[in-house]
């Protein structure tokens, strides 16, 4: 319940603070007026310093009453996170210029994430010195040139992400290993008359094969992607039918 505002005091054991132990509440009290709220002057915290003392209940209450807690004795939580919001307010005003710019980390998290998801939002694109440096990227990259050069950017990079990783270069440099073909086995089914251009088509046929098969094998995966969906009916009772 109160471990925030402990930590934020630097309470030395703000997890395992036990309210209901007298003696460690007594000590608490002292602490946070010693250490934090500092109500009373040094020589006027002898009271409430003497925390075996069966008067103690007394000045703990004269002490509620002194810093205007709206909270009595017998509202010990209620009290005791009154006087930790007391010296988080008090902490704060004595360190204001060490606590000015600071940020909470929610607030962090979501402006680098907005940061990340579009690094390129922030760019001045009327910089002449961007425009050059876009232009000559698109130049050297053989990306078709637009209007919009923050357009032209996002072109470039998603060139870079897609072919010029060390993914992407590795992947690119692999070579595939085919089996030796024997031409005269594959009937070419007309004579050019020329045996170099019979060899030729029939090469450019083999390569036009294979280009099908590979056309097929994504119609095949496109048709099973669809019928996965399409296989897989949400029921609906409160329309009485099965279907989308």
């Amino acid at each position: 319940m109160f471990r925030r505002k402990l930590t934020a005091l630097d309470y030395h054991n703000p997890a395992g603070f036990n309210c209901k132990d007298e003696t460690e509440f007594r000590n608490f009290i002292v602490w946070l007026e010693d250490q934090k709220i500092r109500h009373y002057k040094i020589e006027d915290r002898g009271n409430l310093r003497n925390i075996h003392s069966s008067d103690w209940p007394k000045f703990f209450e004269k002490y509620l009453r002194d810093v205007n807690c709206p909270f009595k004795i017998e509202e010990r939580q209620e009290a005791i996170d009154w006087l930790l919001g007391l010296a988080v307010r008090l902490e704060y005003g004595d360190n204001a210029e060490k606590y000015k710019d600071l940020v909470p980390d929610n607030r962090k998290n979501t402006d680098n994430a907005a940061k990340n998801a579009e690094p390129l939002m922030n760019l001045d694109v009327n910089n002449p010195d961007f425009k050059a440096g876009v232009m000559a990227l698109a130049n050297l990259l053989q990306i078709q040139r637009h209007d919009d050069y923050l357009v032209m950017l996002k072109a470039i990079r998603i060139l870079v992400q897609e072919r010029l990783t060390q993914d992407a270069v590795a992947k690119a440099n692999q070579t595939k290993e085919g089996l030796p073909v024997a031409l005269d086995k594959h009937i070419l089914g007309f004579d050019t008359g020329d045996a170099v251009l019979n060899e030729a088509a029939q090469i450019l046929r083999l390569l036009h094969i294979e280009e099908l098969r590979e056309l097929q094998t994504k119609i095949n995966e496109a048709i099973v992607a669809v019928q996965a969906i399409i296989a897989d009916p949400k029921t609906d009772h409160r329309l009485g039918k099965v279907g989308r």
